[in-house]
C-alpha cells in the first residue's frame, strides 16, 4: 500500500469542491498543484475522503477493541465505553485510555467468574467506572452532606458526580473548568475539599490560584496570591477560613466568604507541601525544607517549630504530610526518611518515631480511637500500611497484599475497617477488627492517586492514573 502527497491533496480538493468551498478549493489546488498533477484526471465517487476517514475510524476503533488475547470484546463488555471520535481516534493518549477502561471491565468480569473471592478469602467488588476526565485524576473527595463526589485531574478540570444508590451517575457531571489567563496553558488540578457543611468545594491549582465553588459548580470566588502551584489546601471546620500551601514556600489564610487574603505566613525556606487546621484559628504546616510549623491567624510569629536543625528527633528528609489527630492534642507527620512522627505541642521533640522500610507518603488518625488510644494508619513505598497505637509507637497490624507503593489510605467513618490505594492498581479493604485480614479488593485501569469513604461508610471512591474514578460498594 501506497500513499503519497498527492493522493491525499486531490482527496483534500475534491472534498472542499464538493462541500462549496470554491474559494479555499481554488487556492488550494494552485498552491498544491493538484490541478497540474496526472492524479487530477482520475474519477473517484463523491464524498472520497469520507468514505476512507469513515473505514479508517472503524478501524481505529477494532483496535482499541481488541482484548489482551487479540480477540475482538464482547459487545456487552463495551457497553459503557464510548466510542471514537474522528479526533479521538488521531490522538494515541486517548485511544490508550480506551483501551485500559476496557481491560479494567475485562479484568472485573474475570474476578466475578472467579467466584468473587481472591486466594486470601477477599471479595472482589465489581467497582462502576465514571469516565470524563482527559487525565490523570489526582484527588477525588465525597460531600460531608450529599450524595455529591468531587474529582480534580491534570486536564485542568474538577468535576461534581451526582450519584445514586448504585455509584450510578444520575445526571451529567458538572465540569469545573480552570480556566488560564489568555495565550497561557490551563493547569491541573492538584487538590480538593469540600467544605464541613457541603455547600462549597475549594480547588488548588498548579496555576498557582485556589478556587471556591458552589456545589452546584458555580465560581464564587478565584483566590489569587501565591507565586507558584498550590499544593494542599483545607477547610477549618467553621468553614469561614481555607488555607493553602503553595510551592511558593508560602501558606495563605483566606476568607471563604470574601475570598480576600486573611494572612500570609512565610516561614518555610522550601515548597510546602501539606496543612492542616488543628482547630478553627490554629494550623500546621509542613514543607521540603524538613521543617513542620504550628502556627495562628492572627499572630505573626510560630506558636511550634519542629525541625532536625533545632531539636532532636525532627525529620530529616521532606516532609509529605500532617494531619492533627482527632481530639487535636496530637500532630502527625510522615516523611521521605521513612518515618511517621507524633508530636506534642507540650513538647519540642516528637513523642514517638514510626518506621517503615521505605518513603512514607500519607497517613491517617482513625475517627474512633481504639479504648481511647489514638490509631494512625501509614501508607509506604515499602508497599504495605502499617497501624499503630501512636502513643505507645507499637505497631498493631502491618497490612501487606500491595505490590507497588501506597500513595493513600482512609478509615471507614467508624473505625472498624481501612482501604488503601496503590499504583499497583488496586483498592483493598482491611478489617481492623479481624486482626488486619483483607476483606474485599478492586481493581483499576491505572495506578491509584488517593482514595476516600463516603459519609456513610457504604462507598469507596479511587482516582487513577487513566483518567477514570471508581466508585465500589462496601459489604462489611
Amino acid at each position: 500500500m501506497n500513499i503519497d502527497s498527492d493522493h491525499v491533496n486531490y482527496l483534500v480538493w475534491r472534498y472542499l469542491q464538493e462541500s462549496g468551498f470554491q474559494h479555499s478549493a481554488f487556492t488550494f489546488g494552485q498552491e498544491s498543484s493538484i490541478v497540474r498533477s496526472s492524479v487530477a484526471q482520475v474519477k473517484i465517487p463523491p464524498g472520497a475522503l469520507i468514505a476512507h476517514l469513515q473505514r479508517a475510524l472503524i478501524y481505529v476503533q477494532a483496535e482499541v477493541n481488541l482484548t489482551a488475547g487479540g480477540r475482538p470484546a464482547d459487545l456487552d463488555d463495551l457497553d459503557q465505553i464510548d466510542a471514537l471520535t474522528l479526533i479521538e481516534s488521531a490522538q494515541p493518549d486517548v485511544c490508550e485510555r480506551r483501551r485500559a477502561m476496557l481491560r479494567t471491565r475485562l479484568s472485573e468480569k474475570e474476578n466475578d467468574g472467579a467466584g468473587g473471592a481472591d486466594d486470601k478469602g477477599a471479595s472482589a467488588a465489581k467497582p462502576v467506572v465514571l469516565t470524563g476526565h482527559e487525565n490523570e485524576v489526582f484527588a477525588c473527595a465525597w460531600n460531608p452532606a450529599y450524595n455529591l463526589l468531587a474529582s480534580g485531574s491534570s486536564d485542568s478540570t474538577a468535576r461534581i458526580w451526582s450519584l445514586d444508590s448504585a455509584g450510578l451517575a444520575k445526571e451529567e457531571c458538572l465540569v469545573l473548568r480552570h480556566l488560564a489567563p489568555h495565550g497561557e496553558d490551563a493547569k491541573d488540578v492538584t487538590s480538593l475539599e469540600w467544605s464541613s457543611d457541603g455547600t462549597l468545594l475549594a480547588t488548588g491549582s498548579y496555576d498557582g490560584a485556589g478556587r471556591i465553588w458552589t456545589r452546584g459548580g458555580e465560581l464564587q470566588s478565584r483566590l489569587s496570591g501565591h507565586s507558584g502551584p498550590v499544593f494542599a489546601l483545607n477547610w477549618n471546620k467553621k468553614g469561614d477560613l481555607l488555607v493553602t500551601s503553595s510551592v511558593d514556600q508560602s501558606v495563605i489564610v483566606w476568607d471563604s466568604a470574601s475570598g480576600q487574603l486573611r494572612q500570609r505566613f512565610q516561614f518555610h525556606s522550601a515548597p510546602c507541601l501539606d496543612v492542616n487546621w488543628r482547630d478553627n484559628k490554629c494550623f500546621a504546616s509542613c514543607s521540603q525544607d524538613q521543617a513542620i510549623y504550628v502556627c495562628q491567624v492572627g499572630r505573626s510569629t510560630p506558636i511550634k517549630r519542629y525541625d532536625n536543625g533545632t531539636l532532636s528527633g525532627g525529620h530529616t528528609d521532606e516532609v509529605n504530610a500532617i494531619r492533627w489527630d482527632p481530639s487535636a492534642k496530637y500532630l502527625a507527620s510522615c516523611s521521605d526518611d521513612c518515618t511517621a512522627k507524633i508530636w506534642s505541642l507540650e513538647m519540642d521533640g516528637p513523642l514517638q518515631s514510626l518506621k517503615h522500610d521505605n518513603k512514607i507518603y500519607s497517613l491517617k488518625w482513625s475517627p474512633a480511637p481504639a479504648k481511647g488510644v489514638p490509631v494512625l494508619a501509614s501508607a509506604s513505598f515499602d508497599h504495605t500500611t502499617k497501624i499503630w497505637s501512636a502513643l505507645e509507637g507499637t505497631c498493631l497490624f502491618t497490612l501487606e497484599g500491595h505490590t507497588n507503593p501506597v500513595y493513600s489510605v482512609d478509615f471507614s467513618p467508624d473505625g472498624t475497617h481501612i482501604a488503601s490505594g496503590s499504583f499497583d492498581k488496586s483498592v483493598m479493604v482491611w478489617s481492623l477488627e479481624d486482626d488486619g485480614r483483607m476483606v474485599q479488593t478492586f481493581t483499576a485501569g491505572g495506578g491509584i492517586f488517593e482514595v476516600c469513604w463516603d459519609k456513610d461508610g457504604k462507598r469507596i471512591a479511587a482516582c487513577c492514573q487513566d483518567s477514570t474514578v471508581l466508585v465500589a460498594d462496601f459489604s462489611a
